[in-house]
């Protein structure tokens, strides 16, 4: 099932940005060994349908429920310049042909998820850009919203929960 587009009027005369993972369905539960006290490595994503125009893609998963007890969204990973050709993310990604960023654990890659209080909804979005970010590594999720803004042609959501 695809989530929501966070653009307001996505173009209906081409493929769809699809983000998936066969770790997790859209909404479901992520399995524990993704968690930050657990194996602490990203689960596989997949990748469909990016913009023929592309010249990269941004990623970013975070935790809207932590505003609650964090007083922020949480921040779990930050990643840009991603080849608009890939279609997969491996488990346990390092890249080597993109960019890191800070997350909100003060840590550059990966921070699973960590909820302190209940089950949390966390949020994998995919940008389709048209352009590469130049950005410094220790930029954060903010940092890239704030660069793409203007150079998004398509996005994708995949949503899923995790609990303590």
């Amino acid at each position: 099932m695809r989530a929501p587009s966070l653009l307001d009027d996505p173009p209906t005369s081409r493929p769809m940005l699809e983000f998936t993972s066969p770790a997790f369905d859209h909404g479901a539960r992520i399995p524990r060994d993704y968690g930050y006290t657990e194996r602490n490595v990203n689960p596989e994503l997949r990748i469909s349908g990016s913009p023929a125009d592309a010249t990269s893609l941004a990623l970013i998963v975070d935790d809207p429920d932590a505003v609650e007890p964090a007083g922020k969204i949480w921040d779990h990973w930050v990643v840009w310049n991603i080849d608009p050709d890939r279609d997969h993310i491996p488990e346990g990604w390092e890249p080597t042909t993109a960019e890191e960023g800070r997350n909100d654990f003060g840590e550059t890659g990966y921070g699973g998820p960590n909820p302190p209080d209940r089950e949390h909804t966390y949020r994998f979005e995919l940008y389709a850009l048209d352009d590469d970010l130049d950005l410094a590594s220790s930029a954060t999720a903010t940092d890239v919203r704030d660069a793409a803004e203007g150079h998004v042609l398509d996005d994708a959501r995949l949503e899923g929960t995790y609990a303590p």
